[in-house]
């Protein structure tokens, strides 16, 4: 825990800056996250959206607010409480567009500028997510599953539940490090003969690669792979591992076995949240840029074992986006309407029973035990190699 301390308040830019730059910090006129900074940038007023304080930053979560003297995140993160913004409730206005931005973007100057959320949590208000008989997967370079919840629980201790766009709710999410990038990773290692003919065909990389799915059975034929490609907060000591090889197994195996590996991580992210909440999801929602795949999205329906709904456009942080204005100007009344109106199931992929069957004795007999059997030997690698590197 106290690594995790210590990487936390490296992670912190407010610390970084107040202990080598202690100049600069005394000159800051106020802290802001990416979002405030582009939201003075359109209206000249120093606010934020409270569901955009997703960081390393003096936040408290659970009362959505931000953290006062003596509460955990103030001491990590000591940030003076006039360099930061004020906090919107999202759908509400923060400001209107300034002369200045109108001139530089081309936007009518006094148009109002909406409140919204972070990315992740307004892509599972645009999948349709707003209680928690849903969840939403996002297939990025960062994956996660999240729900959305009246109440505040931390399916990961000490990792919050994030405030949701939806006012007076909560995002419990689990999250997997690097995610959907560990496509580009064995592009880029392992899939030179795809990338040419994805050149010579006009075709992007990764519909040849999804050929590769198609030619392996579900399972992989016992090969695994634990996706921590990248060490987490909770774990700092992780690494991946490839599980099971023989001299089956090629290419295209590793592959499938990589997207069955982060749809069992996944899975596990959900059994937290649902053991955390004491809930039950019933289906779940798919978006980002992995999602375009078929081949993926039916892998992730049968592990899941659970309908799987993906939307008409696979960007739909931009759409929760929308949803999120759409009912702060009132042009609907709320979000279930405004997402009755808005959010489209392009295709619903249900779950082979077969493969779930197959599925299901792997991640319970196998991938829930290879961290447990491996985590020792991680730390030992660490101890000899250096990495990851301590915080």
């Amino acid at each position: 825990m106290s690594e995790a301390i210590r990487k936390a308040q490296k992670d912190g830019k407010c610390n970084w800056i107040r202990q080598n730059e202690p100049e600069i910090w005394r000159k800051t006129h106020k802290f802001l996250q990416v979002s405030g900074f582009l939201n003075f940038r359109l209206t000249r007023r120093f606010a934020d959206s409270l569901a955009s304080q997703i960081g390393h930053i003096p936040f408290n979560y659970k009362k959505t607010r931000w953290a006062q003297i003596g509460e955990l995140n103030s001491l990590l993160f000591p940030v003076e409480k006039e360099k930061l913004p004020e906090l919107v409730a999202p759908g509400n206005v923060l400001g209107k567009v300034c002369a200045e931005a109108a001139s530089e973007t081309g936007l009518p100057a006094g148009c109002p500028v909406i409140a919204c959320g972070s990315d992740k949590g307004c892509e599972t208000i645009g999948m349709g997510v707003i209680d928690e008989s849903m969840a939403s997967l996002s297939f990025g370079t960062t994956a996660t599953v999240q729900t959305t919840s009246r109440r505040y629980y931390e399916p990961l201790k000490f990792m919050p539940a994030y405030p949701a766009p939806i006012p007076g709710c909560f995002n419990p999410e689990v999250e997997i490090f690097r995610g959907y990038w560990m496509i580009t990773w064995f592009k880029n290692e392992f899939g030179y003969k795809e990338v040419l003919e994805a050149e010579k065909n006009g075709l992007a990389p990764e519909q040849m690669l999804n050929r590769l799915l198609a030619r392996v059975p579900a399972g992989s034929l016992g090969l695994m792979v634990q996706p921590y490609w990248g060490p987490g907060l909770k774990h700092s000591a992780a690494k991946g591992s490839i599980l099971g090889f023989g001299d089956v197994h090629t290419r295209a195996h590793i592959y499938r076995a990589v997207i069955e590996g982060l749809a069992y991580a996944l899975l596990d992210g959900l059994h937290k949240i649902e053991k955390a909440g004491k809930i039950k999801v019933r289906e779940v929602a798919v978006s980002g840029g992995a999602s375009q795949s078929d081949e993926i999205c039916q892998i992730s329906a049968d592990i899941f074992n659970l309908p799987l709904h993906r939307g008409r456009t696979f960007e739909t942080a931009g759409l929760g986006a929308a949803i999120i204005t759409a009912v702060g100007l009132r042009i609907y009344s709320d979000f279930a309407e405004a997402i009755a109106g808005m959010v489209t199931s392009e295709r619903i992929f249900e779950p082979d029973p077969e493969h779930a069957r197959l599925y299901r004795k792997l991640y319970r007999r196998v991938y829930l035990k290879i961290f447990q059997a491996t985590n020792n030997l991680y730390k030992e690698i660490r101890d000899i190699t250096g990495y990851p590197e301590k915080a």
